[in-house]
């Protein structure tokens, strides 16, 4: 049996052979695969990021299925189309098929979000399991509020047809949760969905531990109150102003302490 990395095959020329745009946001999302093994949110080689490539092609980026979150590099990123027609594929892996069926979903039908961010975390479907979702029990909760979509467990996500009840579910928000599955964020921007994303994990985090104390009842803010921090987090909702780059700014001091690879 070969020994040789998947990885050894990717060609070290992406970045002479895609514009300058494009190669920015490979960086960024590499770094937000890489965040995502920083922070442990990862499923194995399961789950998913990707992000629009910019220009009038229909293309986005999306990892290579087989790569664990941490081997995730700007130029090993796999480019799609829309219809699935993988467009560059540096190391010869494919994608994960269900992966494509829930970013294409997105992206096809919402031209407004940028990148779209997929995990398989233990609290997040665990709120996911719970009939009433993301409970205002938090600080990070209520910032949700009015902002989160539902979307039903129809199985591992392989119908193309499920694409259209997908879309229709998230309506016009950014926010999803998928019933029995996981927690989904799409932006404007790769750093807007991983401030949303960083934040509703947070946020499943807290309801998680504070259901664990058991039969201990909850308090809930009241709604003047959950409705003043929606108003409050309109900007966050958006992705406008400094608060989104100074959030990633962070970040990326946070990952290059130990990690300078991604950018390759």
């Amino acid at each position: 049996m070969s020994s040789v990395s998947p990885l050894t095959s990717v060609s070290k020329n992406v970045r002479q052979r895609v514009s300058a745009e494009e190669w920015e946001v490979r960086v960024k999302l590499a770094a937000a695969y890489r965040l995502a093994a920083l922070f442990k949110w990862t499923d194995h080689i399961y789950t998913h990021f990707s992000a629009r490539v910019p220009g009038p092609d229909e293309h986005f980026l999306i990892n290579a299925f087989g790569l664990l979150f941490d081997e995730i590099t700007a130029s090993n990123l796999v480019k799609v189309d829309i219809d699935g027609t993988i467009v560059d594929d540096p190391t010869g892996l494919g994608i994960n098929y269900a992966g494509y069926v829930i970013h294409s979903a997105i992206h096809g039908a919402r031209p407004d979000l940028q990148a779209v961010l997929h995990t398989h975390t233990r609290d997040g479907i665990a709120v996911s399991a719970q009939r009433d979702g993301l409970l205002p029990i938090s600080q990070h909760s209520i910032a949700f509020s009015g902002r989160v979509a539902y979307h039903g467990y129809e199985g591992i996500a392989l119908d193309l047809d499920e694409r259209e009840r997908l879309v229709a579910d998230l309506g016009d928000k950014s926010v999803l949760i998928l019933r029995n599955h996981g927690l989904l964020t799409a932006g404007v921007s790769v750093e807007h969905a991983f401030q949303q994303l960083q934040s509703l994990e947070r946020a499943c985090n807290i309801q998680i531990a504070a259901q664990a104390a058991g039969n201990v009842e909850l308090i809930f803010p009241p709604a003047e109150v959950v409705a003043k921090v929606e108003t409050q987090a309109e900007a966050f909702k958006s992705g406008d102003g400094p608060g989104v780059a100074r959030h990633w700014n962070a970040l990326i001091r946070q990952l290059e302490r130990t990690d300078l690879d991604y950018k390759d």
